[in-house]
C-alpha cells in the first residue's frame, strides 16, 4: 500500500495559511508548526520568509529542537526583495514524537514565514 500524502498549512499561529509574524528575539522561538506524533509519520516542511524593515535582519529556525548547532537554520534576510527560501523541504518527525518549528529574529515584528508541509503517513 502507498503512503498518502496530504498538504497542511502550518499548525502554529497561521490562520488560513496566512504568514506568520516573528514575535521571539531569543529561544523559545515564535511556534510556526508542530509535527504529528504518530510513528511512521513525517512532515516535509518548506518555509519562506519575507523582511519587511529597512535593513537587513536574522532569522534563526528551531527545527525540531533548540540545541545550536544541531537544531537550528541561520539566515540572513535581506529587506524589501520578498520571499527568500530558508527551508527548502527537509523532512522531520517518523519516531513518534511531537517535535516542533519555531523561529526568532534579531528584531521582533519585522520578519514574516510563510510555507506548506506536506504529510506522509504510512
Amino acid at each position: 500500500m502507498a503512503a498518502s500524502i496530504t498538504p497542511l498549512p502550518f499548525s502554529g499561529g497561521s490562520a488560513n495559511g496566512r504568514p506568520i509574524k516573528v514575535v521571539a528575539i531569543a529561544s523559545p522561538g515564535t511556534q510556526i508548526h508542530a509535527t504529528s506524533a504518530t510513528a511512521g509519520v513525517y512532515d516535509d516542511v518548506q518555509l519562506w520568509c519575507e523582511n519587511t524593515d529597512a535593513v537587513s535582519r536574522r532569522l534563526t529556525i528551531e527545527f525540531g529542537g533548540v540545541t545550536a548547532p544541531d537544531d537550528t537554520i541561520v539566515q540572513d534576510i535581506p529587506p524589501g526583495q520578498g520571499l527568500f527560501v530558508v527551508i527548502p523541504g527537509i523532512r522531520l518527525g517518523g519516531l513518534g514524537v511531537l517535535l516542533n518549528v519555531k523561529a526568532f529574529a534579531s528584531v521582533a515584528n519585522v520578519l514574516v514565514v510563510a510555507g506548506n508541509v506536506n504529510r506522509y503517513s504510512p
